[in-house]
């Protein structure tokens, strides 16, 4: 088989895949179903939120790049089995961005992002099936922070929310309260559960990315802790043999040559 040309076009990155797939082809790339590359696909979706986490533009160019590999994938699969091609998955979103931006493509006039949003959410009713619940296309797969803010974000599109941010922190104050009066583990559990969800609530109200915050607070324990086990090593310290006190100097310490 020849050495692909033409490098920079989307054209051979299908021809890639294809060759990839054929009898003569790689026999980890032919083996490969839906289901196997379904880890792959979030992994690569991971991957690309750490490099722009990171405003890498380099890796997220690159990151980019598998993902849209994944995607090719998946779409070949599917023509081998004569369910749809790459070019049904790209005229159905073409089809699906010009019908959602008609004050583009078409003749209506809108005054700022805010009337897209509003006319975006109309154009998906206009799409959905009749008696279909606005929760009921939400992925039940997605990461729960994820989901929790989307089923929150369409509640609220029919006016299921609160007035302001001040009613959903009290509200938190009450879950906390609930929380720990609860005695059983599964009630524990289940009021922990309505403190999560209530923590996603502020979060979509003040137009937090929680899962960018979640993942920075991860990261900066992640430096912090890893510069505690460093002093530990300099100074011929044990960390799991200090005390809690002790331990939590080093933190404050950490956390002071963090900042």
């Amino acid at each position: 088989m020849s050495k692909p040309e033409n490098l920079d076009r989307f054209a051979t990155l299908v021809n890639i895949i294809a060759a990839l797939r054929a009898p003569d082809g790689c026999p980890w790339d032919r083996k490969q179903t839906h289901a196997s590359l379904r880890e792959n696909l979030l992994a690569e979706c991971y991957e690309v939120l750490e490099a722009l986490d990171e405003g890498d533009s380099g890796k997220l160019g690159d990151e980019l790049g598998d993902l849209l590999m994944q995607i090719v994938l998946h779409a070949q699969i599917a023509a081998e089995a004569g369910e749809f091609k790459i070019g049904d998955v790209i005229e159905n979103i073409n089809t699906k961005l010009v019908h959602r931006h008609p004050h583009v493509f078409g003749s209506k006039k809108v005054k700022d992002a805010e009337e897209v949003i509003h006319n975006w959410e109309e154009l998906k009713k206009e799409e959905r099936e009749e008696g279909a619940s606005i929760l009921g296309s939400v992925p039940k797969g997605m990461p729960a922070l994820g989901y929790a803010h989307e089923v929150q974000r369409r509640a609220a599109w029919v006016g299921f929310d609160w007035e302001d941010v001040d009613g959903v922190i009290d509200k938190l104050a009450e879950e906390v309260g609930e929380f720990k009066q609860a005695e059983a583990k599964e009630r524990k559990a289940a009021e922990f559960g309505d403190l999560l969800f209530t923590l996603v609530n502020i979060a979509r109200r003040m137009d937090i990315d929680l899962e960018a915050a979640l993942r920075e607070a991860n990261k900066r324990f992640y430096q912090r802790f890893t510069a505690m086990e460093e002093a530990c090593r300099k100074r011929g310290l044990n960390l799991a043999e200090l005390s809690f006190d002790e331990q939590n100097k080093l933190w404050e310490e950490a956390k002071r040559k963090a900042d």
